[in-house]
């Protein structure tokens, strides 16, 4: 029975049952964030951060199977994100032009997937071997995927090497440019000065790769 111009809610309603399982799952990160922030990753036990969450290990394991997926929570978005990018591309708009066009944007909204992490968060990667590790690793799996949406795009078949020499060249310019986003943000740069200065090194990066991939991947209209 529901009240006065109220639904009726079920303990089974789904949506519910989700919006919960989102609310824990941010509370853990959350908590996790802050643990690592004030102990340092490998300082900090997935025992540490359940107690702070008021959750079983388990539970916190069951969200995040690995612990470095706790601190590099995007980690999902920053491995999709070129090849989404490429997938959704416009009529008549290269792979290259797309990738240029969406980082441009990325750093217009200072999105912490390119690098946007503040000061504290990025020493907090620096100093942990196990996370520098990690992130080599989701560099590696965005260039993978990638390739992977490049050949599907210009229906490439399993010999042909230029999805994979594309994807190498477009994935190593953002893995330069999350580099030097990074290192301006460990020096404390200005988070104006340094989004100024990533949107003229992002533009001078993919005009460099104009001559080999301006009309590679173009969409056709």
């Amino acid at each position: 029975m529901s009240g006065a111009g109220g639904p009726t809610v079920s303990r089974g309603n789904p949506g519910l049952r989700e919006q919960k399982k989102r609310e824990t799952r941010q509370s853990i990160s959350d908590h996790a964030t802050r643990l690592f922030l004030e102990r340092g990753f490998d300082a900090t036990t997935i025992a540490d951060i359940a107690a702070a969450s008021r959750v079983a290990k388990m539970t916190v394991t069951n969200y995040f199977p690995r612990k470095e997926d706790l601190a590099l929570d995007h980690h999902e978005a920053f491995v999709a994100g070129l090849a989404d990018t490429v997938a959704e591309r416009a009529p008549g708009e290269s792979a290259l032009a797309a990738l240029r066009r969406s980082f441009l944007d990325a750093v217009d909204r200072r999105d912490p997937v390119i690098g946007f992490s503040g000061p504290e968060f990025a020493r907090m990667v620096a100093g942990s071997p196990t996370l520098v590790v990690r992130l080599r690793e989701l560099h590696q799996q965005r260039e993978e995927a990638l390739a992977a949406a490049l050949a599907a795009e210009t229906g490439a078949g399993p010999d042909d090497i230029a999805p994979r020499v594309a994807a190498a060249q477009l994935g190593g310019a953002h893995r330069v440019l999350f580099a030097e986003l990074q290192r301006r943000v460990l020096a404390g740069h200005d988070e104006e000065r340094t989004a100024a200065e990533m949107a003229l090194l992002g533009r001078e990066t993919f005009t460099m790769l104009e001559p080999a991939l301006g009309d590679y991947a173009v969409r056709a209209d």
